[in-house]
């Protein structure tokens, strides 16, 4: 868990907005089985692999697998700067992502991206830390970290979370 105190405040009012804020049927499922931000930074801990949702220049929504990193109490992912989600997030950075592990749980979230290392432009503050994150993670020489890939921030706007059983989740 690398969340302050202030990022859990944030993630915990941004879970319980997020879920006033939805329909009845939803509610119905998820409020007496969801986590609070503490269990889901708990939970949610070195790589997720995520549905990402971007959407075409026509407007035609489009699915994609992208290993997903909860840090600070949002997603960060990443993929080739000549990807086909790159593009679609270069110009529309609205963007969803799911995280699901069989029946037991499932994360939800809809947000716009920030690009955290541009190719031309200033990254984001607190890129350095994010990439010695990311090197130790996959290994320095993994990819050519400077213009091969290039990773996003989702700045969640939306997030529920569906987990009926977290003594389930938490067993070793």
């Amino acid at each position: 868990m690398r969340e302050t105190p202030e990022e859990l405040f944030e993630l915990q009012a941004l879970l319980d907005a997020s879920l006033s804020r939805s329909t009845a049927h939803l509610r119905s499922i998820v409020a007496e089985r969801t986590l609070s931000a503490v269990q889901l930074t708990s939970i949610l801990t070195g790589m997720c692999t995520l549905a990402l949702s971007t959407v075409t220049a026509k407007g035609e929504p489009r699915i994609s697998g992208a290993d997903g990193h909860f840090l600070h109490g949002t997603w960060h992912f990443g993929t080739a700067r000549s990807a086909a989600k790159a593009r679609h997030l270069a110009t529309r950075p609205a963007a969803s992502v799911a995280h699901m592990r069989g029946e037991d749980l499932g994360v939800f979230t809809h947000g716009t991206v920030e690009i955290l290392n541009p190719e031309d432009g200033e990254s984001a503050s607190d890129w350095p830390d994010l990439l010695t994150y990311f090197k130790d993670f996959y290994g320095g020489d993994a990819f050519d970290w400077d213009n091969g890939v290039v990773f996003y921030r989702l700045h969640p706007h939306w997030m529920t979370v569906y987990a009926p059983d977290y003594a389930k989740l938490t067993a070793t």
